[in-house]
């Protein structure tokens, strides 16, 4: 009679390097690496084809990468539930092992039914924390210590060798077709796997990450210099603790490296490059953090007070014309074509384009959310739902920030060469203009003939917005609301070291003027 198995359900967690549930299965006796492509995931809202094609380049060399081990991964197509009952029923399970996961309601709600299955079996489920989010926590207070002391504990070495388990079908992994996923084209996506992950990570530390602080901001300068590794953290061909062990790594080599009368590179750039990245790995999981304390964050405004304030169903016109980079605002568009057919975008035009949506076009943020997270290759629900919250305003306690699309524009793409590459209607528009078309005397030959005039006034649109946001703040009520989601969810300083600002630009305030906290960032 043949031992029962336990089994390792990947997740989002696709390697087999500092890979906690398949390390300690392993120890256990006959195990069985598993992963289910459940079809009613990848037609949720959030989901999208793009996201599909990196897993499935992961999931290739997964199975590579077991194989050599001596099992290869196993796939199946269907309910997780109905994958492990036939396993059971098949060769028996001894216990079930995975990671913690902090994904949607979807998820939550499908990790709920295998606890379920798994208690009515007797079948222990046990799963291993992979990053900095604390599931039950109790308090923020020392959190970012504790993530310290969780990032230095040494990396999980993969298993020496998986005895083959025999007379069982691998199964394969589906194409988006067979999955009835939608054409989403995405040309210049980033590729997925591990290997892929292990070069951005050496490039972005050795060769490219240098101008890091200095250039992140900008669309163009950012797709080079920022590390690109967010697809393989969010999906877990990297894991957070090699990632950060090899920042802390580079920053002690640099420290090093400064000392020495013979340097050979420039070290004051990357110190402060790699100061600001590994300050960055942090935050991205107090952010996640976040939704693992509080899941109606996909869905209901953390501050109820905001609930209602934009219109549920969005302006179709505005929306439509936002997720086509269609506004008539270049910056914005070029940003959000560039996004279409790249799956990425740095950070502050993330952002913006967020802010554009919830401020100046004055949508609600649910449905822009499930458009961006369709187009991110990187979605993480963790991150992804406080992002879009915080940059709408309507967690009641961030700043309000209100970017001026066009002075975003004049600033990360002087030139206009970022806007002429992804909206080429506008590539006869002089430098001057080309952030604001509608200011050149031959606006005519362009607008309303090849790209569209405005759909806003994005500086009375943002006036607007910032009178309607602070009509809610004010009282005794908001205050209070607001004070206790501070305790609950804001960060404490202790063991995050700060990042440096850098110095503003002259004349980087000359913009909208918004009182009372509110910033429309230049």
């Amino acid at each position: 009679m043949t031992a029962p198995l336990h089994v390792v359900w990947f997740k989002r967690d696709l390697r087999i390097a500092d890979q906690r549930a398949l390390a300690k299965a392993a120890a256990q006796g006959p195990m069985l690496p598993l992963f289910v492509v459940e079809p009613a995931l990848w037609h949720q809202p959030d989901m999208a084809g793009r996201h599909w094609a990196f897993v499935a380049d992961c999931l290739a060399e997964l199975r590579r990468d077991l194989a050599a081990l001596g099992q290869p991964l196993v796939v199946r197509v269907g309910s997780v539930v109905d994958a492990l009952e036939h396993i059971h029923a098949d060769r028996g399970m001894a216990a079930l092992w995975s990671h913690e996961e902090t994904g949607n309601a979807w998820t939550y709600a499908r990790d709920r039914q295998v606890a379920a299955w798994c208690r009515a079996r007797g079948i222990i489920w046990h799963q291993e924390r992979q990053n900095g989010v604390i599931r039950r926590l109790a308090s923020r207070d020392g959190w970012a210590r504790r993530w310290d002391r969780f990032m230095a504990e040494p990396l999980t070495a993969p298993p020496p060798g998986l005895p083959p388990l025999a007379g069982l079908d691998p199964g394969s992994i589906p194409a988006a077709a067979e999955l009835g996923l939608r054409d989403d084209p995405c040309p210049q996506r980033q590729r997925g796997g591990r290997d892929a992950g292990l070069e951005r990570l050496h490039s972005f530390l050795i060769e490219r990450g240098r101008d890091y602080r200095r250039a992140m901001s900008g669309p163009a300068t950012g797709e080079t210099v920022c590390s690109r590794l967010s697809p393989h953290l969010a999906w877990g061909s990297l894991s957070a603790r090699e990632v950060a062990q090899a920042t802390w790594a580079r920053q002690r080599a640099l420290k090093e490296a400064a000392k020495s009368a013979a340097r050979t590179e420039n070290t004051a750039g990357w110190r402060g490059s790699m100061t600001s990245f590994a300050g960055r790995l942090h935050w991205r999981c107090h952010f996640a953090q976040k939704l693992e304390d509080e899941p109606r964050l996909e869905f209901a405004c953390l501050h109820g007070a905001y609930a209602g304030l934009r219109a549920a169903e969005p302006d179709r016109a505005r929306l439509e014309a936002w997720c086509k980079g269609e506004t008539g605002l270049p910056f914005v568009d070029a940003c959000m074509r560039a996004l279409t057919a790249t799956g990425w975008m740095n950070f502050r035009m993330r952002a913006m384009l967020m802010a554009v949506a919830s401020y100046h076009l004055w949508l609600d943020w649910r449905r822009p959310g499930e458009h961006l997270a369709r187009l991110f290759t990187d979605y993480d629900p963790g991150i992804h739902w406080p992002q879009v919250q915080m940059q709408s305003g309507t967690t009641g306690i961030n700043t309000v920030r209100i970017y001026n699309p066009v002075k975003q524009g004049h600033d990360q793409d002087p030139q206009g060469a970022f806007v002429r590459r992804w909206i080429p209607e506008l590539a006869d528009v002089p430098d001057a203009f080309v952030h604001e078309p509608w200011r050149w005397e031959a606006a005519g030959r362009v607008l309303d003939r090849h790209y569209p005039f405005p759909i806003v006034d994005h500086l009375a649109a943002a006036r607007e917005a910032r009178q309607k946001v602070w009509a809610v703040r004010r009282g005794g009520a908001y205050r209070a609301a607001a004070d206790a989601i501070q305790d609950k969810h804001g960060s404490r300083k202790s063991g995050v070291r700060p990042v440096r600002r850098p110095k503003q630009a002259p004349g980087a305030d000359d913009q909208l003027s918004l009182a009372l906290g509110a910033k429309e960032l230049p």
